[in-house]
């Protein structure tokens, strides 16, 4: 049998008395398949029925179950030759979790796809405290952790709380508006409008990453599987999303993640040339209660999927559990619809699918496995009629359900104690990185900075203290000719001498207080004899002048001040006393002279 003609039995229905197995074909299947009905109406079985017929017959499928007992039946149907194509992904395996990674390997072009499948789910899950500002934030944090290499859904929450990873990952955007976003406006907040705007953000996204169930699961940067290799190599993912065991708000994150990541697996066919294409196989997509993960972006993964071979069987309880934008594509894009027993309110909406065939009141009165159904039919939808859904399918072989679940563990999950480490390994802090060295130059000398206890020899032999005064002057000196710095010695001569002028400054200003017993005697040449009568003149007046009485009184009195103006000694020291000459030999003597005449 070709292919395209391969039929999915799920029903019977009456023929001139007989009952008459039927199903639909694998070609009608690309138009989608809507089921409906209350609980414990018969939804599920048909669903297992098909999905275990895909398993016998090959075929690659996704089963996503909120409730968990389908994904755990199915296992039951994996005969032993496809227990290495299985993936059992169950969040509550705590000891070997499996790593699904939304923002892995995002091309460009697909990231804006990503995102607003985030943003639907959050937006659904936090209706009650949904705001533009918050979605906005949000929505940029995504776009730019996308863009970083291995960054998960953890990134978020520490990009608005840790400056440094903020940093990391705004320094690798490519992507103007996004940077600018992070650069000009963020960057700008004040710490008061930061912390109203975003711990809204972070208390929402900490139910999801403080859960060591979730965080172990979405904080892994690399997943444990690829979707398009499952598509393309029709393997069978089993998805146990019970409720009960992971959380209803885990549950429709995840499921609404999974979701995207299969639709962006299946778009990714598109990259193929038309001759491939046409050879890949078909991969079947069932989603139970897919109100749970029925966003925006579901619209389009309505309308988009089948030129991609991603067909999908969608089953739910009511319709008000769809928003009308979804309402309209489900109603718009599926070609097989299926009804079992509905309320009132829901039956007259489907009036208008069956009519005139069937009315309101017969879509209520519906009994077990009992459905109303148009059919896709080679390419064209049936007239409404009715029938009755098979009964389960019994297995043809003893189970391998152990087998199959220690296989996925061993290939897909992780020792929980690795993957926590990883991950607390990811959470330390930072380091901000060090800035670059300056390549030393010679004006290191002077930008050196100095300490006023500090000394320093120069060429070997003078230790000059570096006063605060010297410093100023040496940075002031050093800055200006950088450039003819050439090494130390080029800059000390002339600090040198103005270090030397303000010693013998010094020393003239204490020898006054210091002792004939420190003076250091010097040796004079003797003074000729042009210049000896001279001598003695000046000597007989420097005596003459100290043996005043009335020196000290005089010179008190040359302080004073007349009009402002400081007299000097010179002034107003008696100049008009006789002058005496010292005799030759007492000049000799003090002048320690030999008597050479």
């Amino acid at each position: 049998m070709n292919h395209k003609e391969q039929i999915t039995f799920f029903g019977s229905t009456d023929s001139r008395g007989k009952k008459i197995k039927f199903g639909i074909k694998s070609e009608d299947r690309t138009k989608h398949t809507y089921v409906i009905g209350k609980t414990g109406m018969g939804k599920s079985t048909l669903l297992e029925n098909m999905a275990i017929q895909d398993i016998q017959n090959g075929e690659g499928l996704a089963f996503i179950d909120p409730h968990g007992s389908t994904a755990e039946k199915l296992l039951e149907y994996i005969p032993e030759e496809r227990i290495q194509d299985v993936l059992y992904f169950a969040p509550f395996d705590l000891d070997y979790p499996i790593s699904f990674n939304v923002m892995e390997n995002v091309e460009a072009d697909k990231r804006h796809l990503v995102a607003n499948g985030l943003m639907s789910v959050f937006e659904k899950i936090w209706e009650d405290a949904w705001s533009a500002r918050m979605a906005y934030i949000l929505n940029n944090t995504i776009l730019a952790l996308l863009e970083y290499p291995d960054a998960t859904l953890l990134g978020i929450n520490r990009m608005l709380a840790d400056k440094e990873y903020r940093k990391k990952i705004v320094e690798n955007l490519k992507d103007p508006s996004v940077k600018s976003f992070w650069i000009n406006e963020f960057g700008k907040y004040t710490e008061r409008f930061a912390a109203e705007a975003t711990p809204a953000i972070q208390n929402k996204v900490g139910q999801f990453t403080s859960n060591s169930l979730m965080r172990n699961i979405i904080g892994q940067p690399k997943s444990s599987f690829d979707l398009r290799d499952i598509m393309d190599t029709k393997k069978i993912l089993l998805i146990n999303l019970s409720k009960g065991r992971v959380g209803e708000g885990n549950v429709n994150l995840l499921g609404s993640m999974l979701i995207t990541k299969i639709y962006l697996a299946a778009m990714s066919r598109a990259d193929v040339s038309t001759a491939v294409k046409e050879n890949l196989p078909n991969f079947y997509l069932y989603v139970d209660e897919f109100q749970s993960f029925a966003n925006k972006s579901f619209a389009d993964i309505l309308s988009e999927a089948r030129k991609y071979k991603l067909n999908l069987t969608i089953a739910h309880q009511y319709i008000e559990q769809m928003s009308e934008e979804v309402r309209d594509a489900v109603f718009g894009n599926v070609g097989t619809m299926i009804s079992f027993r509905v309320g009132a309110i829901d039956a007259e909406v489907l009036e208008k699918e069956y009519a005139p065939t069937f009315i309101a009141e017969d879509l209520v009165n519906l009994g077990i496995f009992q459905m109303y159904l148009k059919l896709m039919i080679d390419g064209v939808s049936s007239k409404p009629f009715s029938a009755t859904s098979l009964p389960p399918i019994e297995p043809t072989h003893s189970s391998f359900k152990e087998k199959v679940i220690t296989f996925s563990r061993e290939h897909y999950g992780k020792p929980r104690t690795l993957v926590e480490e990883n991950i607390k390994r990811w959470h330390e802090p930072i380091t901000p990185s060090p800035k670059a060295k300056p390549k030393s130059t010679t004006s290191d000398v002077a930008e050196k900075p100095v300490k006023k206890t500090e000394s320093v020899i120069y060429n070997g032999n003078n230790v000059i203290s570096k006063t605060n005064q010297y410093k100023k002057q040496f940075m002031h000196s050093a800055s200006n000719t950088q450039k003819s710095l050439q090494n130390r010695n080029n800059i000390i001569p002339p600090f040198k001498q103005k270090y030397q002028q303000k010693q013998t400054e010094k020393t003239i200003s204490l020898n006054r207080l210091k002792s004939e017993n420190h003076i250091i005697q010097k040796k004079h040449k003797e003074p000729s004899k042009e210049n000896r009568d001279e001598l003695k003149k000046a000597l007989a007046s420097v005596m003459d002048n100290n043996n005043k009485k009335d020196l000290k009184t005089t010179q008190k009195d040359a302080l004073k001040k007349t009009n402002g103006n400081i007299q000097s000694d010179e002034t107003i020291i008696n100049k008009t006393q006789d002058k005496k000459e010292i005799p030759e030999n007492i000049l000799r003597k003090m002048l320690n002279i030999d008597d050479k005449e």
